[in-house]
């Protein structure tokens, strides 16, 4: 007889006001990321880190650990498919650098890196593709978002911020 598996389940109920809070926002204008390019990046209201060409780097608001960087395209889609050559290749360029910032300023021992294609995949802001980038460190997670629905972020957002945009200008 095959083993039986039983898969475990981790519920984060904080997600949901997150996720809940982006399902009215169905148009172009109403974007976070369509609006995140025209931002200064020296404010302390904005996330945003660098501008591209097509793209854009900026820290997740939600962040799952300290660095969770957002990879945007400029360009308002949420079909994987419709993107061109040239976004593509940007996307991928802009990865390299915002892993090798990150390596410089946090020396992580690991990333998750990704996106989720809509909303059943479990996109937060499904109409616009974005991809994730999120350090990792052996040991990283604990008993804080399974007993008291939190996840502890060690460094302050602007702090963050201000690290990255040095060590973006440097690359």
């Amino acid at each position: 007889m095959p083993p039986i598996y039983i898969m475990e389940k981790l519920w984060s109920p904080w997600r949901s006001a997150y996720i809940d809070s982006f399902k009215s926002e169905k148009t172009e204008n109403n974007c976070i990321f369509c609006n995140a390019i025209s931002e200064d990046i020296t404010s302390d209201n904005s996330l945003l880190i660098k501008n591209f060409e097509h793209t854009l780097v900026m820290l997740n608001l939600y962040p799952y650990n300290s660095g969770h960087l957002l990879i945007v395209p400029k360009r308002h889609t949420s079909e994987f498919l419709t993107f061109t050559p040239e976004e593509l290749m940007e996307v991928n360029n802009v990865t390299k650098h915002s892993i090798a910032a990150l390596k410089q300023i946090m020396n992580p021992h690991g990333f998750n890196y990704g996106a989720n294609l809509g909303s059943a995949a479990g996109a937060g802001i499904a109409d616009h593709i974005h991809f994730h980038i999120v350090p990792r460190w052996n040991g990283d997670s604990n008993f804080m978002p399974v007993l008291g629905e939190v996840k502890v972020i060690s460094q302050d957002l602007l702090a963050t911020k201000k690290k990255l945009i040095e060590a973006f200008a440097k690359l």
